[in-house]
């Protein structure tokens, strides 16, 4: 209890971490209901088109985590809607560290899509691979927006801060997995729960699927942060496994959900095992906490309780039966 306390004070307090556009109380509630958060939590106004206007939350910080980005699949103008406000927004929030003056660290959170995605995957990726983005433009594969976005918001970060002398840090986390506190269905789980929801274009993300836990990514932040020796990119992965081996830990799990067996255009035979190594970062003493069945354990009892998923999608099981896990 005293790590999450902690967690909530240092991401939303001592730190920005988390800026929000206020006028729909709704959309802040579950942050407002945290511990402490009447005295450990400052909501700020910002918006991610008009210049400067992250200056005034990050004057006085010692140190910056930049956690969210747009994230929209089915967007319209991906270009316009996603890819720009990405990059624009990350440089913005890099403009006001090097006003402040006062920021001794940055830790940027990248995706395993900056890293992984190129028409032939290796056995192993780690924090020197980049995704190939010529391929992910030409192909256009579920989330392709999402993925040129981070590509290009990390490689712009990492320009400013060396031609500003800033200390800067990416992390590189896998699908991130677990149980959550806002109200809606967050974007990592519509992909990592495909094979429950039956979302079929998310099946190609997870056909090989690397995985972390949400408490383990936080505090690989914290542990970035403050360690002395902390610099580079560094992976947050703790679990690799394709999609026919998640298949079977959900049904084997969540008897009660039509888990798929087959899926079209993968075959099983053909699937190699890939890696991300998160070998950095353990190197400097981070351990991991959780395994997969974790994981889903927590994301799945939370999507049930906020209604977001059936308690079983399979006919003739009593919806009323208690959860699995």
């Amino acid at each position: 209890m005293n790590q999450i306390i902690r967690l909530y004070s240092v991401f939303f307090s001592f730190f920005l971490s988390y800026i929000l556009l206020l006028g729909d109380e709704r959309k802040v509630k579950h942050l407002v209901e945290l511990p402490n958060a009447n005295t450990h939590l400052t909501l700020w106004k910002s918006d991610l088109s008009v210049p400067g206007s992250f200056d005034d939350a990050i004057h006085g910080c010692s140190g910056v985590f930049h956690v969210a980005t747009p994230m929209d699949f089915d967007s319209p103008d991906p270009e316009n809607e996603v890819i720009k406000p990405t990059v624009d927004g990350v440089l913005d929030i890099m403009k006001a560290c090097a006003k402040a003056r006062t920021v001794r660290r940055i830790v940027f959170t990248s995706s395993a899509g900056t890293v992984d995605a190129e028409e032939h995957p290796k056995p192993i990726y780690d924090e020197n691979n980049w995704s190939d983005l010529e391929f992910i433009q030409r192909v256009k594969m579920t989330g392709w927006m999402y993925f040129v976005s981070k590509i290009l918001a990390e490689k712009e970060a990492w320009k400013f801060a060396k031609e500003n002398d800033l200390d800067f840090i990416s992390i590189i986390p896998t699908l991130v997995v677990g149980p959550f506190i806002m109200q809606s269905m967050p974007p990592s789980l519509i992909t990592a729960l495909s094979l429950i929801t039956g979302n079929k274009p998310h099946y190609s993300i997870i056909e090989q699927g690397h995985f972390v836990h949400l408490d383990d990514l936080c505090m690989s932040h914290i542990f970035l942060f403050e360690h002395p020796n902390a610099e580079g990119r560094y992976i947050c992965n703790s679990d690799d496994i394709n999609i026919y081996e998640l298949a079977e830990l959900l049904e084997e799990k969540y008897p009660k959900y039509e888990i798929p067996s087959r899926f079209e255009g993968i075959d099983r035979g053909e699937l190699k095992k890939v890696k991300f190594s998160s070998e950095k970062l353990k190197k400097l003493g981070f351990e991991f906490k959780y395994g997969l069945e974790e994981m889903f354990r927590g994301a799945v009892d939370t999507c049930r309780e906020k209604g977001l998923i059936p308690l079983s999608s399979k006919k003739g099981k009593d919806e009323g039966e208690e959860k699995l896990l």
